[in-house]
């Protein structure tokens, strides 16, 4: 991690406990938005106007916190307008870092190694956990948000008529809903995995499958008789959900410890995540190479740093 701009710890991928070991997430630092005449938003400052080809975007393919942003330029077709670039899948001593890996970018704007340049380039003296997504401006030099959940409503509202607004991912009408779903899965679900796989004593860890598996149950009622999560139609909430339940087979089941059952044993769940991976453009988010390699890559959970040959994903790619 980042103390007053300079690399002083080794990346840990448990960034605070409580006292009964359960994992505790830091929250994003960097909370600025982009909106169409550069207005301040609902937290921040102002400055930042939605323009073509002045943002970019920083992603790891194996995080579902950072895919949620690259479905959400897809899904808005906001691709001509914001650049990207990958990470490597590695989580290193140094934590994200750029390079020639299959699927990764070398840094483009600044030649960067890692992505903490990008923090201590923001602000000389930053102190905190690294993290992807990274919303980047290229014309102030400086981050504007680096909240997954912040950068996929500025995606879907903040570009205004540059983005393809013939999909709203939080329309007025179903925002208490949507509210409520996101919710009732971000602590037991999105975060409840890594809850399990980064519970340091076992009441942690079986307190946190519990959820895990009671907000898959919800999932499964939740879409009975309908596509979609909330008002039969595709929201931010089946962004959120998609990206937990993709990487769920392939990482959490085996690493996490989170194998009461796979995605695949839930008929009505599994129809509904091979439907969003159909949607336009969504498959190319997804990176099974990366999500593999780069969770069994954290030496707290893989010291040895052997990669699994299964599970077999034709289920889901066809």
């Amino acid at each position: 991690m980042l103390v007053n701009g300079k690399w002083s710890k080794d990346f840990d991928p448990v960034q605070a406990v409580d006292e009964d070991g359960r994992f505790i997430r830091q929250d994003s630092q960097f909370r600025n938005w982009i909106t169409p005449d550069g207005s301040a938003g609902i937290t921040g400052k102002a400055g930042f106007k939605a323009e073509s080809e002045r943002y970019h975007l920083y992603v790891a393919l194996i995080c579902p916190w950072a895919c949620r942003t690259l479905m959400a330029r897809k899904i808005k077709k906001l691709e001509a307008l914001i650049s990207v670039s990958v990470v490597e899948p590695y989580l290193q001593d140094e934590c994200w870092s750029f390079g020639a890996y299959p699927g990764a970018d070398i840094e483009p704007l600044y030649g960067f190694k890692y992505a903490h340049q990008l923090y201590t380039r923001a602000d000389g003296n930053y102190s905190g956990q690294v993290t992807v997504p990274v919303l980047w401006d290229k014309q102030q030099h400086t981050i504007v948000n680096n909240e997954s959940a912040d950068i996929v409503r500025m995606l879907n509202s903040g570009f205004g008529d540059l983005a393809d607004n013939t999909v709203d991912l939080y329309p007025l009408d179903l925002r208490a809903e949507i509210d409520a779903v996101n919710e009732r899965l971000y602590d037991s679900f999105n975060n409840g995995v890594y809850q399990a796989g980064f519970a340091s004593t076992q009441f942690a860890y079986e307190e946190a499958v519990a959820k895990v598996f009671d907000s898959l149950a919800f999932l499964q009622q939740q879409l009975e008789g309908q596509d979609y999560l909330v008002g039969n139609r595709l929201t931010e909430a089946d962004i959120r959900a998609f990206v937990t339940l993709i990487r769920f087979d392939t990482a959490y089941y085996g690493l996490f410890k989170t194998n009461l059952a796979q995605v695949r044993d839930y008929p009505t769940i599994l129809a509904y995540m091979q439907r969003i991976y159909a949607l336009p453009g969504v498959a190319e988010t997804v990176n099974f190479d990366h999500i593999k390699q780069g969770y069994y890559s954290i030496k707290m959970l893989n010291p040895l740093g052997i990669i699994p040959q299964g599970p077999d994903l034709s289920y889901i790619t066809g």
